[in-house]
């Protein structure tokens, strides 16, 4: 053809002759080098001159390639980079040439310019490919080319001599992508040859749409439309009727008068009551007056004021006489001489008057705080209290030793009552403080010691709980009774309404809905966050001269102090960059600070935005925007050039470091006042809160003066600056090289930042301006900018890490420092030969000469709880020198004198007994005051102890319904195969609702299964029942057989179940363990002859109270066997000090209103129906047997106020339940997982001295008001699941909180710590309650302390034993629960006071004792995703694996694997400490498969949860049961438990891994990731739960697979009649079908959700859908029409379904639709779906139909969130029907979008993956002696025979049948080289045979 016109030639025209000749197609690939010695023309010419001589013709085609070589940019290994330029000769001579040759010859028909074009489906493996010499050549000469990168020099050949060609370089067109569209343009702007344009005149690019048919396109939109209409016409039909239903349903009803619903106010009742304790010194004829229009009669009111104030009365005078035994237990210890009579602490120490001045300064403490406060912050209010006035009543409390006795009784019972009569309200202590203050002005004040009468309105003092019972939504506005519109109350508005002096509550914060606590988050941490981006920003400084990154960016930068180039550039950019975020910053905060506290605004409390809050955030937004002026007007960038990347002479000096200073002044000007302004803005400079001690020198008597504060700034400030140092050099060396080489400019040439950057200019495919939108460049930068984010991702995780090791490493020197070096090794000897061996003295010295006796008690009661054997505990009192039986010691010929040889004994006796030895040597060490310990007054039995030096405590176990002790029925059952089912709740197998979890494993009996657990110690309950004659036989299996036949007595049923519940998770187990503390202390010889005085008390009663708050005590709710178990308990312990306190109200049983009546009866004054609910306070009546009321608070309220799932939290409320009943000065309150070793309670009064040192003589100051200590997790003996999850627990009481101790913010993180019962009561009680924000109601306790400038230490010396979940998804709802309430803990304005006023270094501190660990696990799963989408970008952009591999990116490899093996660190720290190595080393090892699964699954579990939390607003209780480790997990439960958290991210990551393996296989060149950590994640997320699921049997399985079949295909709620069955279903967790799953979250999504939530949802989602069709190339979109033609065709099935009535038959037929995918497709885009082959196609399918499933749920939304507004602002409709019809809509959404479906293909696929999972588990348990079962519950039931039951016929227990009989003389003591014992000594002793033994112990 003629070159510019087009066509044949015209030579060929008409001529038949030649057009029958032969013709040519000559190709040629031009060289990209112009200097290679390869003549086009010569070519040409040669092979031309040949056509003459065989009369042929040719047509000529050369290719030229669009790239020249680069000069220094480094994008691919042959720097290659695109020709851009129109005059390169190189492109006009090959045509000149032609037309030469042409000429001359005569035998060429015309020249093909530029026959290939660079498109991504190019490649060998793509539809073109070059020519080559032969066929063979041509097929796939070069294997490694793709469709998805280019090939660059792996299929480059040589043409000439030098000259090389690159196959997918070639053509001067480009074809690209932009939108939906197919584009093909020039590679230049004008003609090349200025012959086809005019001038002026661009060829522009040509896009077009890949139409699909018109025809199929047209039928699918008509089917959508009609079956659309169809379906909103059924709907509205529908409403219609029910409205219509509705309408006469109310017409039906009679109408209700107008306002007769309204309660009228009743008149005011009024009664008075003299305040008369039992000791006449206290009398003082004060009265209390209560008025109330709440109550029928002044008589009752009477009552009501009687009942609350001889409660309190009685506790306080209590407490008053405790305190003077301990006033005088002090004067005891010093001289006469150097007692301070005059001072604060003693007056006399004889005189009730001391005591009474001490208890005062204690019980109104928070009263004196309150006033302090309020006094210093009135200045610039006109109104409220007078200042003057209330710091004289400060200063009264503080110094009121010279006011009477009696008046200050007064003053105490007073609030004390006001606690009582006000419930909740005692966890507002401010506003307790309001209304104190103004009766004591109504009174008089203070001044006067006459009989005052204190009038309490009933009515105030119980403002705001009317409201929160009505309404404690924070969210939602509800019209009130008194007709406004408010939001919900909680305690902290009513507390904060008490600082501010208000009248009445009001709202005074607003709580973050859902999406808006990211904003909470990000502006609390803002410091924390600031301080990790600036070592960002100082890494990435540092690294711009590390020579760690490719030359032009990280070389020749200059040094630190002397930068030029890029980190010039640096310096001034990220000025820029931090002035911008900070004005951000500060903007966002006073916007939503005056929202969030618009309420408050004006007033004067903590954290109420002020004139100086504002001015200083004001001063900072200046400051920003001016200092990002300054720097922008002053900027001086340059680029750095290419050539000085090797080199920074010459040239590639940078001319600004001649003037460096000038050029970064405005830089450096704003960096310096920045750290000035951020050091002066966020220093601490005034309390957080309200002072927790309000008198300084009181705080400075208690240890907490300004110097120990310095003290512990300097180690927080130094400790931060080594873990940020460690952070930086992590982020230099291992994060920012991940990014080598890659970045917006140099790898895809995109220069937006300019001269910013300083990196040279380089051409790329973002290159030109109309490249911007299309698919290359997109998915470059894209590529580029997630790269960069997964490493900013990463820097914020790695301090996460850093923190792990440096609580290992700080933690564990602290742990060595307080000598707890091989603290429970059991290989250590113990020698206790009397006044020899080493534990014997430091026995001696710490507890007194009575030492042998405390060792008697814990001896006996490790034989009481089968720890031991008879024989055994004979064997350790007489290594003591004494017998177990009797007081007699043993004479010398008895006493044995080889150490014990603790290794020998059962492993959790051994490691109680090591661990009671190695923390002896704490208690020494501690010092009373300023002496050391001596051991004649401070040891328990010392000569001259005084009992009144132990204070007392009361320990509150509040129980809900757990179980007490386990019943008969449930520890015989569990063998069956259907007692692995789902139970039903009415108890009916088979019937009802099948919702209860499994009663067991199928297996084995629960019994047998606990036997399996601890058969040795089952075999010393059977040989201890036979010493005490309970049973016949000593033998284990006789006593397990006599159990389930029912043949033992009742005594011997009643020691059996109770050995069951010391060794699971029960009430019974808790409240025994408590219980040992007053045993401990009874058995002290000062304690009996102190209490022979009081014969009519209880050993120790004034010591130590147990408190069994039992909030479900003989109610309904409750079970009936928890009820008897509690009654068995109180009458077995009757002669200790146990009490009940239950919730009396509607639902109890009539015989306990019954009880409680005829109590009130006898005591005289009670009317009936005076109260609708009350806290009772009983014990057991040994005379009666049964109960005896001791105390009735009556109350008005509910323990839990609310409604739905904004109810108060139960636990805390129960703890306040107990505490009003309290008398201890300290208290302890436990979880129902609890126990205790009394030789623990031994230390317990030496662990109580560090609130109060003996010595110290201001009683008033505490040193620490909570005080935590160790937790022994006893559910690490009860499996794998148990044994992990008691490993992290573990880990983290002891060396983490270790750690936070040092760094001065630990927290009050859960049970047993003991606290101050005076600050508990005065202070807002243990916990908080409030909805919603409250979920984690422990920790609030330890912000109440941090916020009140208070102590709350850690130590090592006690520990207590605790349960974990030991089965998976109880571990799982636990990890949910913690997780769940880290996000409401966010929305707290607890959280905002602490973060904005703790100082900078302590904002790190506090950022991870609060909620790091929570954050830090959901980026490391956003990281997890990031991943894999990193990496298809890549891919799409060309940069595979090999290609990152030569840019030395380290992406290449999975880095982030290695970073979660830190987490194991402090484990194996603490284990080397404890334990020794050896040890440690084979836990760890042990345990890291079962660790890795378990804790990938949880830690999805968390993200998850917090992910939830966020977008809901709803803080959910998960009520874990604690079941044993043996419970059959079947999978209906695990799926209903997982199915959102779990399997549909799973799906969601395995789709994402699909689409990179399939674009990686296209790209074999490149290589691809293997993603191990990816892999093992969708694995982990999918088949954790099975792996974790005990006993693996095919009859088990099979069964699980056809409930679970039956579960999916069930069609339980998919009637419209079912919605609101299905909702409640939901929200309970009883759901009975996978529809109704599935239906019951998108009602409660689409239902409940906030509505911003929802919207930004969608938009987010709409954005990222947006981003994708311009991410993805139109090859890909093509396919989508095909799918949207068969979603038409299924829509008429599902129509069908509808109109039939639910006919199953039409919902399978939408679903066999989708099968006609692959033949309609060739009929609706042609050819293209299988061109040129189904391989080759495979990204396209993957893609696309992923892409559609995603648009579809878009779609989806998009309507649902139409139809909530619409309905929400349509007026005529009522919320009712609005509520009806838009659940209607979600039900019709919920098939149509085929979300149900969808769920049925996932639940398909977990049932074939868990039965694919479990039957290999079965094989190998089959094959392999069952392995599985060893390895995840215990040794003893992997030894029983496949197919059998554990202790079947008669067979005893393994352990028994090894011959393992701890207790012979060879295996108790140590070897004559462990002691230096005498040869006489050695010789001639013999233990007692077994049988003398236990004939002397008691029965």
């Amino acid at each position: 053809t003629d070159a510019m016109a087009g066509g044949w030639s015209q030579r060929d025209n008409g001529d038949e002759g030649r057009a029958r000749q032969t013709h040519w197609l000559f190709s040629f690939a031009l060289p990209v080098d112009e200097k290679a010695t390869y003549n086009f023309k010569d070519q040409l010419q040669n092979v031309s001159s040949s056509l003459l001589e065989s009369d042929a013709r040719a047509v000529v085609m050369v290719g030229t390639q669009a790239l020249i070589k680069g000069d220094s940019n480094p994008i691919n290994s042959v720097n290659m980079v695109e020709d851009v330029a129109v005059d390169n000769a190189r492109y006009r001579n090959p045509v000149q040439d032609y037309d030469a040759v042409s000429e001359k010859t005569g035998s060429l028909d015309g020249i093909v310019y530029d026959e290939w074009m660079d498109d991504w489906d190019r490649g060998s493996r793509g539809p073109f490919f070059l020519a080559s010499e032969t066929v063979e050549a041509m097929k796939d000469s070069c294997p490694k080319g793709s469709r998805f990168t280019h090939d660059i020099d792996a299929c480059s050949r040589t043409v000439g001599n030098t000259g090389r060609i690159y196959p997918e370089f070639f053509g001067l067109a480009g074809a690209s992508s932009q939108l939906f569209r197919h584009c093909v343009h020039p590679r230049f702007t004008r003609s090349l040859f200025n012959a086809s344009a005019a001038p002026g005149e661009t060829l522009g690019r040509q896009c077009v749409f890949m139409k699909p048919s018109f025809t199929w396109m047209a039928t699918s939109a008509v089917l959508l439309t009609v079956v659309a209409v169809l379906q909103v016409l059924r709907m509205i039909t529908r409403w219609c009727r029910s409205s219509a239903c509705r309408t006469d349903k109310l017409r039906d009803e009679p109408r209700r008068e107008e306002g007769a619903s309204s309660v009228e106010p009743s008149e005011t009742m009024v009664a008075h009551l003299e305040i008369r304790p039992e000791d006449i010194r206290l009398c003082g004829g004060h009265q209390l007056e209560l008025q109330s229009s709440r109550v029928r009669s002044n008589d009752e009111a009477g009552w009501w004021l009687w009942m609350h104030t001889s409660a309190q009365t009685g506790i306080l005078e209590r407490q008053v006489n405790v305190e003077i035994r301990a006033l005088r237990a002090l004067a005891g210890r010093k001289p006469v001489e150097a007692l301070d009579l005059e001072g604060p602490g003693l007056v006399n120490s004889e005189d009730i008057g001391a005591a009474m001045c001490v208890v005062h300064r204690r019980t109104l403490e928070g009263f004196a705080s309150w006033c302090t406060y309020v006094a210093d912050n009135r200045s610039l209010c006109s109104s409220g209290p007078d200042p003057e006035q209330l710091r004289d009543y400060a200063q009264k409390i503080t110094h009121n030793s010279c006011r009477s006795p009696a008046r200050l009784f007064a003053e105490c019972a007073l609030l004390r009552v006001m606690e009582s009569i006000g419930e909740q309200i005692l966890q507002c202590p401010e506003r307790l403080s309001y209304i104190f203050f103004h009766i004591l002005q109504e009174a008089g004040g203070m001044e006067d010691d006459a009989a005052t009468t204190f009038s309490i309105n009933f009515e105030t003092l119980q403002d705001g709980l009317m409201q929160m019972s009505v309404h404690t939504n924070p969210y939602e506005r509800k019209k009130m009774p008194n007709g406004k519109w408010e939001l919900g109350l909680n305690f902290d508005d009513i507390n904060e309404s008490g600082i501010q002096c208000r009248e009445g509550v009001a709202k005074t914060y607003k709580e973050p809905a859902s999406i808006m606590v990211v904003i909470d988050f990000l502006l609390c941490y803002r410091v924390p966050i600031m301080i990790k981006v600036y070592c960002l920003a100082l890494s990435g400084y540092i690294y711009l001269g590390s020579h760690m990154g490719n030359d032009i960016t990280t070389a020749h930068n200059g040094s630190l102090l002397q930068p030029k180039w890029l980190r010039i550039n640096y310096i001034q950019y990220a000025a820029l960059m931090d002035a911008a975020l900070w004005a951000l910053t500060e903007l966002t905060l006073v916007v939503y600070m005056t929202w969030q506290r618009w309420p408050s605004l004006g007033k004067l409390s903590p954290g109420i935005p002020g004139i100086r809050w504002f001015l200083e955030h004001f001063l900072n937004f200046g400051f920003s925007l001016c200092g990002m002026y300054l720097v922008f007007t002053q900027r001086s960038f340059a680029r750095k050039p290419w050539e000085c990347a090797q080199s920074d002479a010459g040239a590639c000096t940078d001319a600004r470091t001649d003037h460096l200073f000038t050029t970064l002044r405005a830089a450096l000007i704003y960096w310096a006042a920045r750290f000035f302004l951020f050091v002066f803005l966020n220093t601490k400079n005034g309390p957080m809160f309200l002072k927790g001690t309000p008198d300084s020198m009181t705080r400075q008597n208690s240890g907490r003066s300004w110097c120990s504060q310095l003290a512990l700034d300097m180690n927080v400030t130094l400790a931060w600056f080594a873990m940020l140092g460690t952070c930086i050099f992590v982020e230099v060396v291992l994060l920012l090289p991940t990014m080598k080489g890659l970045d917006w400019s140099t790898t895809c040439g995109l220069n937006v930042l300019g001269d910013i950057s300083g990196i040279p200019s380089t051409q790329g495919v973002c290159t030109e301006a109309d490249q911007v939108l299309s698919y290359g460049c997109m998915t470059c930068a894209s590529a580029v900018s997630s790269g960069w984010l997964l490493v900013v991702l990463g820097t914020f995780c790695d301090i996460y890490f850093v923190f792990y090791l440096a609580s290992a490493v700080v933690g564990g020197i602290m742990g060595h420092s307080r000598q707890l070096n091989d603290l429970k090794n059991t290989s250590l000897p113990i020698d206790l030969r009397e006044k020899q061996g080493r534990e014997a003295q430091l026995f001696e010295k710490v507890f007194g000469p009575g030492w042998q006796q405390i060792w008697k008690s814990m001896v006996r009661s490790l034989l009481n709880e089968s720890f031991i054997s008879p024989k055994q505990a004979a064997s350790l009192c007489q290594a003591a020198g004494i017998s177990l039986e009797g007081e007699m010691p043993l004479t010398h010929r008895d006493k044995k004198t080889k150490p014990i040889h603790l290794g020998r004994f059962p492993s959790l006796a051994a490691e109680r007994l090591a661990f009671f030895f190695q923390s002896l040597k704490w208690i020494e060490s501690q010092k009373n005051g300023e002496k050391a310990f001596e051991s004649s007054t401070d040891a328990l039995t010392g000569v001259n102890f005084d009992a009144g030096s132990i204070p007392s405590l009361t320990q509150i176990i509040p129980a809900f319904s757990e179980v007490v002790i386990p019943s008969l029925d449930f520890l015989r059952a569990g063998a069956q195969q259907e007692d692995a089912l789902n139970g039903s709740p009415d108890d009916q197998p088979g019937l009802g609702d099948l919702t209860l979890p499994p009663q067991g494993d199928g297996v084995n009996t629960n019994l047998a299964f606990m036997i399996s657990q601890f058969p040795d110690e089952w075999v010393f309950l059977a040989q201890r029942l036979h010493s005490q004659g309970l049973i016949q036989s000593g033998e284990s299996q006789e006593l397990y057989h006599d159990f389930m036949r029912q043949r033992l007595t009742d005594a011997g049923v009643v020691e059996v179940r109770m050995w069951a519940a010391m060794r699971c998770q029960s009430v019974a187990k808790t409240v025994i363990g408590a219980l040992q503390y007053g045993r401990a202390l009874s058995t002290l010889p000062k304690i009996r002859e102190h209490y022979s005085d009081i014969p009519e008390k209880r050993l120790a009663e004034d010591h130590a109270e147990v408190i069994l708050a039992h909030q479900t005590y003989g109610h309904c709710e409750g079970f009936p066997e928890n009820d008897e178990a509690v009654r068995l308990l109180l009458e077995a312990y009757a002669d200790d000090a146990l009490y009940l306190v239950f919730d009396l109200q509607k639902g109890t049983a009539p015989s306990l209103w019954q009880m409680v009546n005829d109590f009130l009866a006898a005591r005289g004054g009670y009317a009936h129906g005076a109260f609708e609910q009350a806290s009772v306070k009983c014990m057991w009546d040994k005379a009666r047997r049964g109960l005896r009321v001791l105390e009735v608070l009556p109350r008005k309220f509910p323990l839990r106020l609310g409604q739905g799932d904004y109810k108060t939290q139960g636990k805390a409320c129960n703890q306040l339940n107990g505490l009003r009943f309290a008398t201890g000065h300290y208290v302890q309150a436990l979880d129902c997982n609890m126990g205790t070793f009394i030789g623990e309670a031994f230390k317990v009064p030496y662990i109580l001295r560090t609130f109060m040192p003996l010595d110290q003589e201001d009683r008033s100051a505490p040193r620490c008001r909570y005080l935590g200590f160790r937790e022994y997790i006893y559910t690490g003996r009860e499996g794998t699941v148990g044994k992990c999850h008691a490993a992290a627990e573990w880990t983290f009481g002891t060396i983490n909180q270790r750690f936070l101790s040092g760094l001065g913010i630990r927290m009050h993180y859960g049970h047993p710590d003991f606290l101050d019962g005076f600050w508990a009561r005065n202070r807002g009680g243990m916990s908080k309650s409030s909805p919603v924000v409250n979920l984690s109601e422990d920790i609030f306790a330890g912000y109440n302390v941090r916020l009140r400038e208070e102590a709350s230490p850690h130590i090592d010396a006690l520990e207590f034993e605790k349960g974990r979940e030991a089965t998976f998804n109880a571990a799982s709802n636990f990890f949910s629960k913690i997780s769940g309430g880290s996000i409401s803990v966010i929305r707290s304005r607890d959280n905002h006071l602490l973060c904005e006023r703790i100082g900078i270094m302590h904002s790190l501190s506090f950022y991870f004792s609060s909620v790091a660990f929570y954050v830090s696990n959901l980026l490391i799963d956003w990281t997890i995703q990031l991943y894999v989408f990193v990496f298809i970008l890549f891919n799409l952009a060309g940069l595979g694996p090999g290609k990152l591999s030569a840019l030395g990116s380290t992406f290449s490899t999975e880095w982030i694997v290695a970073m979660g093996l830190v987490t194991l660190v402090p484990q194996l720290c603490e284990l080397v400490l404890e334990f020794g190595a050896v040890h440690a080393v084979k836990q760890a090892i042990g345990g890291i498969f079962a660790s890795t699964f378990f804790f990938i699954f949880q830690n999805k579990n968390i993200a998850e949860a917090m992910k939830e939390g966020t977008k809901t607003g709803i803080a959910k209780y998960f009520f874990t049961g604690r079941p044993s480790a043996n419970q059959h997990q079947t999978w209906k439960d695990t799926y209903c438990t997982y199915w959102k958290s779990h399997y549909k991210p799973a799906f969601s990551l395995a789709v994402a891994y699909s689409i990179y393996s399939t674009i990686a296989m296209q790209n074999e060149g490149e290589g691809k990731l293997p993603m191990v950590l990816v892999l093992i994640s969708i694995i982990a997320w999918i088949i954790t739960p099975v792996l974790f699921s005990p006993f693996p049997r095919w009859n088990l399985i099979v069964q699980d697979i056809v409930e679970f079949n039956n579960f999916i295909t069930s069609g339980a709620g998919s009637h419209e009649a079912d919605i609101a069955d299905v909702v409640s279903r939901g929200k309970k967790g009883t759901v009975r079908s996978l529809y109704e799953t599935g239906l019951s979250e998108e009602l409660n999504v689409w239902t409940e959700q906030h509505l911003l939530m929802l919207t930004l949802s969608f938009l987010v989602k709409l954005a990222a859908g947006c981003f994708m069709v311009v991410l993805l190339p139109a090859e890909i979109l093509d396919f989508l029409p095909v799918f949207v033609v068969i979603l038409s065709l299924s829509w008429v099935m599902v129509l069908g379904y509808f109109a039939a009535g639910l006919n199953n038959v039409f919902l399978v037929m939408s679903f066999l639709l989708w099968g006609a995918v692959v033949p309609l497709a060739h009929l609706i885009v042609g050819d293209r779906f299988g061109s040129p082959t189904p391989h080759t196609r495979l990204p396209e399918y993957v893609i696309s139909i992923t892409l559609f499933l995603y648009f579809l749920g878009l779609a989806k939304e998009f309507i649902l969130l139409l139809c909530r507004i619409t309905l929400k602002l349509c007026p005529c409709i009522s919320e009712q029907t609005a509520t009806s019809g838009m659940q209607e809509v979600i039900r019709a959404c919920f098939v149509y979008f085929f979300v149900q479906q969808i769920h049925m293909i996932e639940a398909y696929v977990v049932l074939c993956a868990n039965a694919l999972t479990a039957g290999m588990l079965a094989i190998v348990d089959q094959v392999f002696c069952n392995a599985h079962t060893w390895w995840l519950l215990n040794r003893e039931l992997a030894r029983t025979t496949h197919g059998d039951t554990y202790m079947k016929k008669g067979q005893a227990p393994f352990f028994e049948l090894d011959g393992h009989q701890f207790g012979s003389a060879s295996e108790l003591w140590g070897s004559d080289t462990e002691s230096d014992v005498s040869a006489s000594s050695r010789g001639g002793d013999e233990f007692e045979s077994a049988s003398e033994v236990s004939s002397h112990l008691p029965r």
